[in-house]
């Protein structure tokens, strides 16, 4: 029997999040548009930086500024390369923090289907909402 879409991609997005360098928290993402993935990303240090797992994190006010999130390696890989986000659905693990949000609406991405609610920030939903990003959470366990 076939996996379905959802299930699928946000499977993808767990396989990406093993190539996190942070160690607090392994998060990964993948963008897709029209069932085709587009773009991925998982936290990690800025290319050519020293990684969270070799020197540690580097924590302000509770959180890692030496890594950028999943979410924003996606969509930067997406400008990187000129590959359109109008209009895509994101598979991420875990619901994307206030500022993630902020850069998913910003680039045009409808729909985010996520599968863990770490941390989830009231601003963000407002945003989200406001925004008419639909958002829904997906349980891929057996």
């Amino acid at each position: 029997m076939r996996k379905p879409w959802d299930a699928y991609f946000i499977e993808m997005a767990k396989m990406v999040a093993t190539r996190s360098t942070c160690d607090r928290l392994h998060v990964g993402a993948i963008i897709v548009r029209e069932k085709r993935t587009i773009a991925s990303g998982y936290n990690g240090s800025v290319s050519g930086d020293v990684h969270c797992q070799d020197v540690g994190c580097h924590v302000v006010d509770g959180h890692c500024i030496r890594t950028i999130h999943a979410e924003s390696n996606a969509i930067l890989q997406c400008a990187k390369f000129g590959v359109q986000t109008q209009g895509a659905d994101l598979y991420v693990t875990h619901f994307p923090c206030l500022q993630c949000t902020k850069q998913i609406i910003q680039s045009g991405i409808v729909r985010v289907y996520y599968e863990t609610a770490y941390r989830v920030d009231p601003y963000a939903l407002e945003l989200l909402t406001t925004a008419k990003v639909e958002l829904l959470q997906i349980d891929v366990s057996p």
